[in-house]
Parts: C-alpha cells; sequence; structure tokens
C-alpha cells in the first residue's frame, strides 16, 4: 500500500495528465468520448482542493489575523 500523502499522488497524476496532453502521439489521436481530458484535469482540481482542504493546520498563531 502506498503510504504516500494524497496531496502528493494527485499533484503527480495532474503532471501525468498534462505530458499526456502535451505529448504529440496523444494529440494526433482522434477519437470522441464523454471524458475529456479538461475533464479529468478538473476532477484533479476539485480532488486536490478537497485533499489539502481537509488537512489546513490552523494552529499556527496568527493564521486567521
Amino acid at each position: 500500500m502506498n503510504t504516500q500523502p494524497l496531496p502528493e499522488l494527485i499533484a503527480q497524476a495532474q503532471q501525468l495528465v498534462t505530458q499526456i496532453r502535451q505529448h504529440p502521439q496523444y494529440q494526433g489521436l482522434h477519437f470522441d468520448c464523454d471524458v475529456t481530458i479538461g475533464d479529468v484535469t478538473q476532477f484533479f482540481n476539485t480532488l486536490q482542493w478537497s485533499a489539502t482542504a481537509s488537512t489546513v493546520d490552523i494552529s499556527r498563531e496568527g493564521f486567521f489575523q
């Protein structure tokens, strides 16, 4: 089982999606599907926000000041 923090795993997945989107072989593909790379990117952005929002350390002095 992977013990890497979830936000790090999400960041790695986002980097892979970016690399896939920029790959010439991917850009040459012409297929029709219901889910786009943009949808996947949005999913990871939302997941990243949710994962980091639940781990925000508000115990630091002056965090809300």
